[in-house]
């Protein structure tokens, strides 16, 4: 299932990188070196926060309105929308807080969007190992806070589509389907889990987004999108929705053989930003992993948005203070060599 990688970073053109190209048999006939294209994207930058958050009892609220306001989002520019915040809610996780986004980081998320002036904040996702996503969403917490606080929650996977052209262009679709309800609303939040994976290295904000594609359409656990191949999939999602935040919950995080078999990660961090990307490559760095090494990630990088540090403007906790290394397997083939060095 896994797809072929793209090797070299994005921080310019060099006699290695020419050499590397042509190692890889891109000279062609005429004698002239086709480059690939990521070489000459002009640089991006962005913007991430992170928090320190030691457990879910914390008002995660008023952090995540901070966060918020330190990356420029106004009551002006949220008053008024309708926001939807994606968690990843995987399975059944009973005394179990590393596997799906936390109930209390979405309860933060709904009362900082509604503070900074949201008129209305739902919850939605479309798990891809269960059928019944209604159990996952009661037996995992989510539905218990939701109700409490009267936020509306929507099974995407039951939702009739709308197609757009496939912007992204990495995979044979030509097409994506997403959920008719995404035409309702202004703003689309991944809201992830920071985990490890057995397929991709790491999965974050990005592949946290295969959730909005509905079952009805592409099967279980997303059977189409893993047949065209996981890392490209993934890129097409994010080029044609264009989501409009991130919050990843690091407090519990898995490390392992994740997304599902992981083991517990204290973390205790929150990061969040716009670009989604960028996003991810900080949180791979608090992982001890190397965003140019997972492949999803380095092919992202100035087209999507930037995932080089120095591209990256950090705000609240450096990288530093709250990096600690995640488990990585080696007989599994996507963390294989992927440790930051």
């Amino acid at each position: 299932m896994e797809t072929q990688t793209d090797s070299g970073t994005n921080v310019g053109l060099t006699r290695r990188d020419v050499l590397r190209a042509a190692a890889a048999g891109l000279v062609i006939g005429t004698g002239l070196l086709v480059v690939p294209k990521r070489y000459f994207r002009l640089p991006q930058q962005a913007q991430t926060f992170v928090a320190k958050v030691d457990h879910y009892q914390f008002d995660i609220a008023g952090v995540l309105t901070l966060g918020m306001m330190e990356l420029g989002i106004s009551r002006k520019e949220l008053q008024g929308k309708r926001i939807l915040l994606k968690p990843n809610l995987v399975e059944t996780a009973s005394g179990a807080p590393h596997i799906n986004t936390h109930p209390l980081v979405l309860r933060g998320a709904i009362e900082a969007f509604l503070r900074l002036g949201a008129a209305t904040v739902m919850v939605a996702e479309g798990p891809g190992h269960r059928r019944d996503t209604l159990a996952v969403y009661e037996e995992s917490g989510l539905a218990d806070v939701l109700t409490e606080d009267r936020i509306t929650f929507h099974d995407l996977n039951y939702i009739t589509g709308y197609e757009l052209p496939n912007a992204g262009s990495q995979t044979t679709m030509k097409t994506l389907t997403f959920p008719g309800l995404f035409q309702e609303v202004d703003w689309i939040v991944s809201m992830a889990k920071l985990k490890t994976h057995h397929w991709t290295g790491a999965t974050l904000s990005m592949k946290n987004l295969f959730g909005v594609m509905p079952g009805l359409y592409y099967g279980w656990p997303k059977n189409v999108l893993h047949k065209v191949g996981i890392q490209n999939s993934i890129l097409d999602i994010n080029a044609t929705l264009k989501p409009h935040f991130a919050i990843v919950d690091g407090i519990i995080g898995m490390e392992g053989d994740g997304p599902i078999m992981g083991s517990p990660k204290q973390v205790g961090v929150l990061v969040m930003g716009r670009n989604l990307p960028a996003v991810d490559a900080t949180c791979c760095r608090i992982m001890g992993i190397d965003p140019y090494k997972v492949s999803y990630l380095e092919r992202a990088d100035n087209w999507l948005g930037p995932i080089g540090e120095r591209s990256i403007e950090q705000r609240g906790e450096t990288i530093a203070s709250v990096q600690t290394n995640f488990e990585l397997i080696d007989t599994i083939p996507a963390q294989q060599g992927i440790r930051l060095t």
